[in-house]
């Protein structure tokens, strides 16, 4: 009997903010989960409240004192020179904030929930959009995330016994806390689609080694038949030759033509049409959000997701109470000042189109070569 996604989400993304200049000040999950209850595609059960992650949880893979030092700096506000040089945090685009311990370990805390649905179901598929932050360190907060949820999801499966899970990153940034984790270990595949040169200046080719590591750097501008040549012709054939146990899928939404933090091209639909041809490829699937800095288009974006994961069908234009959501956000950038129209009355891009440039070409005859060797 088919079972039907789960939606994990919580109401400390409606009030928890990184500062009224962060790139992540912006309304995210929130307006996702409220998108999803305005189109009427959550039926009864598909919705959970996701839990903090507890310290003991958080060490799976955090170091205790780095987890004891990003609780304290949420109980006072304030973190000595010392704790921030050794941390990261109050530095580097990780603010101490109000909820700078409770905000990232709820979405550990879905993430665990996740995997732990997806075992104990044998299957199936979960959303947790407030998961994918694929940049936390063990000791040290890193690129705006302070805990590496995807990691901690993918070691509770492992740990549950799954002897494969496949991890495809489609943020325009390296997946690199992620790759870091896994790099030594066969039993994760890691696949990071990314935008060559961009911080944090990792993820190149010479980086993979000889397992199960695959980096895909792209130059700016790439567009919607690239990412479908990467999808189809590459990713897709290496994730059905690893036949992953789980597929855990992040779905960052900076790659996309309108976000202020990359040059890339993409519409939405090129996520989409990702997630849809990787969905089959495995019994259990998780997909995260990640990053994703224009609050219009990371909102049509993961609403689009879970609608692929659904099975649903989107409108061409948006029901009146699903308009008056999105007209209802602001933004500090100027493309806030004066949006489009489409970004209030639709949920897909215009696709995207363009020629497959010789580089997407020599990166799909890479895998090829290695999936061969």
């Amino acid at each position: 009997m088919h079972q039907p996604a789960l939606f994990i989400g919580n109401e400390i993304y409606r009030h928890s903010s990184l500062g009224g200049k962060h790139p992540l000040s912006i309304p995210r999950v929130s307006t996702v989960m409220d998108m999803v209850h305005a189109l009427g595609w959550l039926e009864d059960g598909q919705y959970r409240e996701s839990r903090q992650a507890t310290p003991e949880q958080l060490a799976r893979f955090h170091r205790e004192d780095y987890v004891a030092a990003v609780q304290a700096a949420e109980r006072t506000l304030t973190v000595s020179r010392e704790d921030s040089e050794r941390y990261n945090l109050g530095r580097g685009g990780n603010p101490v904030y109000a909820t700078m311990f409770r905000r990232p370990a709820t979405g550990v805390g879905g993430s665990l929930i996740a995997a732990q649905h997806l075992l104990q179901n044998g299957g199936g598929i979960v959303y947790s959009p407030g998961g994918g932050t694929h940049h936390g360190r063990p000791a040290q907060a890193s690129g705006f995330c302070y805990f590496n949820d995807p990691v901690l999801a993918i070691l509770a499966m492992l740990d549950a016994g799954l002897s494969r899970v496949a991890y495809i990153d489609l943020d325009v940034h390296h997946g690199d806390g992620v790759a870091d984790a896994f790099a030594a270990d066969p039993r994760v595949l890691v696949v990071s689609v990314h935008e060559a040169g961009r911080w944090p200046h990792s993820g190149q080719l010479d980086e993979e080694g000889v397992g199960n590591l695959f980096n895909l750097p792209i130059t700016p501008g790439m567009v919607d038949d690239e990412m479908m040549a990467l999808v189809e012709e590459a990713i897709g054939p290496l994730v059905e030759g690893f036949r992953p146990d789980a597929l855990v899928i992040q779905c960052g939404a900076d790659a996309l033509a309108d976000d202020p933090l990359g040059k890339q091209t993409l519409s939405n639909g090129a996520l989409w049409h990702a997630v849809a041809a990787l969905k089959p490829l495995a019994p259990r699937l998780l997909v995260l959000g990640g990053g994703g800095y224009n609050p219009w288009s990371v909102a049509r974006c993961w609403t689009g997701i879970w609608a692929e994961l659904n099975g649903l069908e989107k409108p061409d234009r948006l029901p009146p109470v699903a308009e008056t959501l999105l007209r209802g956000l602001s933004w500090n950038r100027s493309a806030g000042r004066h949006p489009p129209n489409h970004w209030f009355v639709t949920l897909a891009d215009i696709p995207r189109h363009g020629p497959v440039r010789d580089e997407v070409q020599g990166l799909v005859r890479r895998v090829k070569e290695r999936m061969r060797a």
